[in-house]
Formats: structure tokens, C-alpha cells, sequence
């Protein structure tokens, strides 16, 4: 019988870009320009990969990281264009699901760029996961991000 635990996390990230908010936006908005820079990163696979951003759309994700199935499912909550994005998600490993989360993105102008702020509530399950390595692995997709935003024509 598998122990059953809830371990609860939040953590705030911020970072500036050199970028508008509306071409930060469009980063997360864009599926082509998301596979990139968020689905697609160092020792993820994918298997496949749906999106309909929009409020009460989602987004799907099945691939594996270093051989290991993943999954993970958002549901999109509230969406101002170049300002904010808020959804929840849960991820699982295999059969098991690892965390359920409820993240708020939150694009503010700054002189000719733009501050995301990231907020992460998470729900780590049954000692799957814990919260470090979600921050960190957060941390690698806004730099991620940051690459993606510095490509000539993209976003």
C-alpha cells in the first residue's frame, strides 16, 4: 500500500526581459513558440503536445524526461492579454500523479521591457516529488524563455 502524503510548496520567481509584454504574452500564447522554449527543453521528450489557450482551455503534454513516462494537464483560468495568465496543472510520473498546482504569471511593463513575476502553489503527492526541483526546473524554463525571446522574428 502506497503512504499517502500532501506536501504543500509556493514559490515566487521574478525576471526581466528585454522584450514587450504583449511579445513576452505571445511567448505563452503562440503553441509553436511554447513547444520551443517550454516543451521541448534538456532531457525531455515529447510525444505529443495539444494547446487551446484560451479561458477554460488547457494543455496537454505526454513525452518522457531521462526515460521516465511524463504527463502533464493545465486548465487555463483567466488570460489578460500581455498581463496575465493564470492556470492550474497536475503532473504524472508513469500512473502516479506527482502534484497538482496553481500557477499566476503576471507581465509588468518595465521601461521599454518587461518583469514576469511567476507564482507557483503546488501540491506534491504521495512523496513523488519534492519542491525543490519544480522551482529549479522553473527556473531553467524563464531562461528557456529568455533564449526564445532573443530569436530574430519569433514570438
Amino acid at each position: 500500500m502506497t503512504d499517502r502524503s500532501a506536501i504543500h510548496s509556493t514559490f515566487v520567481l521574478e525576471r526581466t526581459y528585454d522584450a514587450s509584454p504583449a511579445r513576452v504574452f505571445a511567448a505563452f500564447e503562440d503553441p509553436e513558440a511554447k513547444n520551443r522554449w517550454f516543451v521541448n527543453g534538456d532531457g525531455w521528450g515529447t510525444d505529443a503536445y495539444q494547446a487551446d489557450f484560451r479561458v477554460g482551455g488547457y494543455e496537454k503534454y505526454r513525452g518522457n524526461h531521462e526515460g521516465m513516462a511524463v504527463s502533464m494537464e493545465s486548465r487555463y483560468f483567466d488570460i489578460v492579454p500581455s498581463e496575465r495568465i493564470v492556470f492550474a496543472y497536475d503532473m504524472h510520473f508513469g500512473d502516479d500523479r506527482i502534484s497538482v498546482s496553481l500557477t499566476t504569471i503576471e507581465l509588468i511593463p518595465a521601461g521599454s521591457g518587461t518583469r514576469l513575476v511567476f507564482t507557483e502553489h503546488d501540491t506534491f503527492l504521495d512523496g513523488h516529488e519534492a519542491p525543490g526541483p519544480r522551482e529549479e526546473g522553473t527556473k531553467q524554463l524563464l531562461e528557456a524563455l529568455a533564449e526564445e525571446l532573443e530569436i530574430p522574428g519569433s514570438s
